[in-house]
């Protein structure tokens, strides 16, 4: 299987009727919300500060996430943050290490849209463990502030975008 993260608006018109069969486990949904919410986001009034990626698998689309910036940054993100949302591997995919793949390329993904973000953040269910060993084996932070979220409390994790010259000593 060939995948290949790319941008939402960069979708062919078939795949983007494709995407919107993409489908979550039910419990699920509680977390990341359904694809006919995310895309409501991005469908609207075309806007630079929101951004949505799609994970395709031979040319099918089996994965999505948003990233948002600037007016659109939850109460509890940093101004120079840039938010992960929807995190959406498709229930027939699922079990695959696809979800490391979106994370993966999340850093780079953001770095180029938006060159001038200095750090990732997302929130997630304090009692979802599933999703935080996910998030923090991929190098993400829990920056130990908690808030009461839409269905229990929310954990903020963090992940520092470098620049790779700095990285290079």
């Amino acid at each position: 299987m060939q995948t290949k993260l790319v941008c939402y608006e960069d979708l062919s018109d078939v795949q983007r009727q494709q995407l919107q069969h993409l489908e979550v486990l039910s419990e699920q949904k509680a977390f990341s919300g359904d694809i006919y919410s995310a895309l409501n986001a991005l469908q609207g009034k075309p806007n630079d500060d929101i951004k949505g990626f799609v994970l395709i698998a031979d040319d099918y689309p089996i994965g999505f996430f948003m990233l948002k910036r600037g007016p659109f940054l939850p109460h509890w993100a940093d101004q120079d943050a840039a938010t992960l949302h929807a995190l959406q591997i498709d229930r027939r995919m699922q079990g695959h290490g696809l979800g490391k793949v979106c994370l993966q390329a999340v850093p780079d993904m953001a770095r180029s849209v938006w060159p001038d973000v200095a750090q990732l953040m997302l929130s997630v269910d304090a009692d979802n463990q599933a999703a935080l060993g996910l998030y923090l084996g991929q190098g993400w932070v829990d920056t130990g502030e908690a808030y009461r979220g839409r269905i229990g409390y929310e954990r903020r994790l963090s992940l520092a975008l470098q620049d790779d010259a700095t990285d290079l000593r």
